[in-house]
């Protein structure tokens, strides 16, 4: 007899056991429970129970083996694909919720084989998976949004951990993200939980994904000011600023003619984490600049012809 003939003939014998045992010790059980009920307990009832039982452990023996070493295999698969998924740099969060989900597949898929190997009919296994997936389908029908809009967001990465954006009203850096809901932290340190469901159909801005950001400035000064010196004073200003990038392109040009004043728009490139001192030294450096050149900003005014 060759391997494959002798595995088919041992799996004959184990499916002989469990179509058999199973009934058997129900059948056994139920008499016990009947003499009992009846107050006729003979010693053939219990005879009978305990030799059924014994017939059933053997059975059992081979579930939990095959539960156990389903889980050994299932948790060396869920290591190797763990590994190669950290080799492709995919981010953490969704690498830890792909390792929770494989975990959860493979369990369920080993317990039913469990399931089925202790006699139990496959089609009631189903039945009873495919009635309580119906039932907690109902129950969580507004999380499955949520849960979706995870799959999306860790698969799709419009944004990651640490990155500052604006979504939904909110505008903060990311902290975390759950299969559920996303965590942000805002500037003035306040926590915002934002169902990921919502998050995934509204429109995000990552400030964070480009290494570098533009900055955009405006200043305004009087009518009487000498248009060439203060583009000349605000390249200057632009020029001793060390957190400016000046491989990227300056624009300091006149904007508009306002009611009381000329407004001119300065247009700089800085790196994405230099942003915000870039955003306020301009407004500082600029300001010094006009007192020292005598450069008026002027106060809104109303001319009244009588």
């Amino acid at each position: 007899m060759n391997f494959f003939a002798a595995s088919a003939s041992a799996e004959e014998e184990i499916t002989s056991v469990t179509e058999t045992s199973v009934p058997e010790v129900i059948d056994a059980a139920q008499e016990v429970i009947d003499a009992v009920a009846e107050r006729n307990m003979d010693t053939s009832v219990l005879e009978h129970f305990g030799k059924s039982l014994l017939n059933y452990i053997p059975t059992v023996i081979i579930a939990v083996i095959i539960f156990l070493v389903g889980k050994l295999i299932a948790k060396l698969i869920i290591k190797i694909i763990d590994r190669a998924v950290g080799r492709s740099h995919i981010d953490k969060t969704a690498q830890n919720f792909l390792t929770s989900l494989l975990n959860t597949v493979f369990t369920a898929i080993v317990l039913v084989i469990s399931l089925s190997a202790l006699g139990i009919p496959m089609t009631s296994i189903i039945t009873v998976i495919g009635a309580a997936g119906v039932a907690i389908g109902l129950a969580l029908q507004s999380s499955l949004s949520n849960v979706a809009g995870g799959f999306i967001i860790l698969f799709t990465k419009p944004f990651v951990k640490g990155d500052y954006i604006a979504v939904s009203g909110v505008e903060g850096s990311v902290h975390s993200i759950s299969i559920l809901s996303t965590q942000i932290v805002t500037v003035d340190n306040k926590v915002i939980y934002i169902p990921n469901g919502q998050v995934s159909t509204s429109t995000i801005i990552n400030y964070s994904r480009e290494a570098k950001r533009m900055v955009e400035r405006k200043f305004s000064v009087s009518y009487s000011s000498d248009t060439e010196k203060v583009k000349s004073v605000i390249k200057q200003v632009i020029a001793q600023n060390e957190k400016i990038r000046h491989s990227d392109p300056v624009l300091v040009r006149m904007f508009s003619l306002d009611d009381s004043a000329v407004t001119f728009i300065v247009r700089v490139w800085t790196d994405t984490a230099n942003y915000w001192d870039v955003w306020y030294d301009l407004a500082e450096e600029v300001k010094d600049a006009f007192d020292r050149e005598g450069i008026e900003i002027p106060f809104p005014q109303i001319v009244v012809h009588s």
